[in-house]
C-alpha cells in the first residue's frame, strides 16, 4: 500500500475514534488497532500533526493521581473525515 495513502487512512481512523469520545493515546491504539495496525511510535506523531493542523485539541485530565493527556476532535477534524469520505 502506498505510504501516503496509509498515512491518510490512519489519520482518519484516529479522528473517527475521537468522534465516539475524547480519548488518550493507549485507548486510541486499542480502538484503531482492529481496523489498521498502529503503534505508539506511529500514533503520537499523527496526533501532533493533527493538533498542529487544528483537527484535534488536547486537554489534560487527572486519572489515578496523574495527569493524562486527552484528545478531542474539532470541527476541522470532523470536516477532514467528511472530505475523506467524499
Amino acid at each position: 500500500m502506498d505510504a501516503q495513502l496509509k498515512k491518510g487512512i490512519v489519520e482518519v481512523c484516529v479522528l473517527v475514534a475521537l468522534q465516539e469520545r475524547d480519548s488518550y493515546g493507549y485507548q486510541i491504539i486499542k480502538d484503531v488497532s482492529p481496523i489498521v495496525e498502529i503503534s505508539e511510535s506511529t500514533l503520537y506523531p499523527i496526533l501532533k500533526r493533527l493538533e498542529a493542523a487544528g483537527m484535534v485539541m488536547t486537554c489534560p485530565r487527572e486519572h489515578n493521581g496523574r495527569l493524562r493527556r486527552y484528545y478531542a476532535i474539532t470541527r476541522k477534524g470532523e470536516e477532514r473525515i467528511a472530505e475523506f469520505l467524499q
